[in-house]
């Protein structure tokens, strides 16, 4: 993602956001997305999401996501980093996800109470997608 997208920008209801290359801390708080109220933090270190006060998504260390669209059922975006990137997703509580990256199922996984999903990425240069699906059983 080039660095002079590295806050927010959207269209429609995907957003893009992060610059995993910056050591500035850089953040865009009250950006209004369909009725919705974000706040973005992002630098090297680390990135967050949050959706009206709630965390949506938080990668250590930092990342560029584009395409970020999270609805009901599932997320998805393509996400470029440095390396091994620990990726946490605020999604619904006490609930098996599916998690794809780059077009290969890495399992099933259960949200904690608090509805938090965490996941390990080797992320590059080359954006990867990774898309997060509910399972029913």
């Amino acid at each position: 993602m080039a660095p002079e997208r590295d806050v927010i920008s959207n269209a429609g209801s995907a957003i893009s956001f992060g610059n995993y290359e910056t050591e500035e801390k850089r953040k865009a708080d009250g950006f209004e997305v369909v009725g919705d109220i974000y706040k973005i933090k992002t630098h090297n270190k680390v990135t967050r999401l949050e959706k009206n006060g709630n965390l949506l998504y938080e990668s250590v260390p930092g990342s560029a996501v584009r395409d970020f669209v999270l609805t009901e059922r599932s997320a998805r975006f393509s996400a470029e980093g440095s390396g091994d990137t620990q990726i946490t997703l605020g999604l619904e509580a006490e609930t098996e996800y599916r998690i794809d990256i780059g077009g290969a199922g890495v399992g099933v996984t259960k949200s904690n109470l608090s509805g938090k999903v965490s996941f390990s990425a080797e992320l590059s240069k080359e954006p990867v997608i990774i898309s997060i699906e509910k399972t029913y059983k």
